[in-house]
């Protein structure tokens, strides 16, 4: 059984291959490994922080940065899912987020065992991991 070239479906470029050849990545794929390599970072720079916190200052305080180091990792996760669903039918950045610390605050109001300055600087610890991931990168591309 033989098909001739009308019979069978033409793809339009399915490996995404440019005019070299050669395999190109997509933005979304290029957002999608930026959020794994962010988080990485968040994961690391978190277990470092709890365990020194937990070192110097103690089991509550290192319970309350880690408390708000997930916080905080949720916080930018729900971020990022709000920025990359931008142009595909949304407008704006959702607001969801911004509940996060409110419930952070009201978790460490209502339980005694968690510390209110460990909490905070455990859930702003994204944002030294941001920086980090971003030295990173520019050291990766320019070599």
């Amino acid at each position: 059984m033989e098909f001739s070239e009308d019979d069978q479906p033409q793809l339009e470029n399915p490996l995404n291959l440019g005019s070299s050849g050669v395999l190109q990545r997509s933005p979304n794929d290029d957002y999608m490994h930026l959020q794994r390599s962010i988080f990485l970072v968040i994961v690391i720079v978190s277990a470092i922080a709890v365990a020194f916190t937990a070192l110097v200052f103690g089991l509550n305080a290192s319970c309350s940065v880690l408390v708000g180091t997930l916080a905080g990792s949720l916080y930018l996760r729900l971020l990022a899912r709000s920025v990359g669903q931008l142009g595909k039918g949304s407008k704006a950045v959702n607001k969801v987020q911004l509940v996060i610390p409110v419930l952070l605050l009201l978790a460490v109001f209502k339980i005694p065992q968690l510390e209110l300055f460990p909490s905070l600087l455990g859930f702003l610890l994204y944002k030294p991991s941001l920086v980090i991931q971003a030295i990173f990168e520019s050291r990766t591309r320019e070599a």
